[in-house]
């Protein structure tokens, strides 16, 4: 029985130049078998997804073959602020799915005149606690020989204890893009084979149920409290304490300008005051439905760059 704990993350010592090819493509009846893959996205990341009145996620359904689902507005995966797209088909379809969804999303990132660096971000997929074990292996030999062939991170999140009920554990993706597609790959096929990952495709998309709950999130987590006298919400999210610079800007430049045009309260935890088991400051945004939105999509872009090109 696999740890509850397992997190193997490439470092090699000399990166190759040129990321791996894929590996060849499996027999037709494997190809054809159908699969699923859920992964997060920011709310912002979700919008991009979609395209103007849906324009985006029909052209990627029409390209890939496969069947791309989002989360309502506001529905998150538990202990994050992020939104869940489902992909489902074969599985060369939901890759092609999954790789026009990437590339959309790391052509947005934004980079500094001169900069030649390749864009980065992690990739998290939504994996069934009990359908782990097929891709860590014995002592962690079938994600340690991943890494090796796709020279892509890889890191498998404990069962988070906080939420009773949940199943569904997080398995984060760095590298360049081919070296993603590539894990991704490795790790979707290892997957279903598996009956227990299998048993899950038609599980519910939303997390709702787990979110409307009263204990304290940890992680980047969100919390809605509805005021019944001035009818706001308030929202509190977290943030890397390292990234909580770029969030306030200098002389609070940057947390007044957000407040301003969003409409939104915002408030930040003391240094020290962290988020139940993370290193992740608090962020509290109070206002109404649409200014925590404007806010939260505001002070996720300011992060997002430098924490998406972070490979471990």
């Amino acid at each position: 029985m696999e740890s509850t704990e397992s997190s193997y993350v490439s470092s090699p010592e000399q990166p190759q130049k040129k990321s791996p090819s894929r590996p060849a493509s499996p027999p037709l009846d494997s190809v054809e078998k159908p699969t699923y893959i859920k992964l997060l996205v920011s709310n912002a990341a979700a919008g991009s997804v979609i395209g103007k009145g849906g324009a985006t996620i029909t052209d990627f359904q029409s390209q890939s073959g496969a069947r791309i689902q989002l989360s309502k507005n506001y529905d998150f995966f538990p202990g994050t602020s992020d939104r869940i797209i489902l992909i489902s088909g074969g599985i060369d379809d939901a890759l092609k799915a999954l790789e026009l969804i990437i590339a959309k999303l790391l052509s947005e990132i934004p980079t500094e005149d001169g900069d030649d660096a390749e864009p980065r971000m992690r990739v998290r997929l939504v994996v069934p606690n009990n359908a782990c074990g097929s891709i860590i292996g014995k002592g962690g030999s079938i994600i340690k020989s991943f890494i090796e062939e796709s020279h892509a991170g890889i890191k498998i999140s404990p069962l988070d204890t906080d939420f009773f009920g949940l199943t569904d554990r997080l398995v984060t993706i760095t590298g360049a893009l081919e070296e993603q597609m590539h894990a991704i790959d490795l790790i979707l096929s290892k997957l279903t084979d598996d009956s227990h990952y299998l048993q899950n495709m038609h599980a519910p998309l939303s997390y709702a149920a787990y979110n409307s709950t009263n204990h304290g999130l940890n992680g980047a987590g969100v919390k809605f409290q509805h005021n019944k006298e001035d009818h706001t919400n308030s929202v509190t999210i977290g943030v890397a304490d390292e990234h909580i610079g770029l969030v306030v800007g200098r002389g609070g430049r940057n947390i007044m300008e957000i407040s301003q045009n969003s409409g939104a309260r915002i408030k930040i935890s003391d240094r020290g005051d962290f988020m139940s088991g993370t290193n992740d400051r608090k962020i509290t945004i109070t206002g109404s439905q649409r200014a925590i939105h404007a806010a939260e999509d505001m002070i996720m872009r300011k992060v997002s760059y430098a924490s998406e090109r972070e490979t471990d």
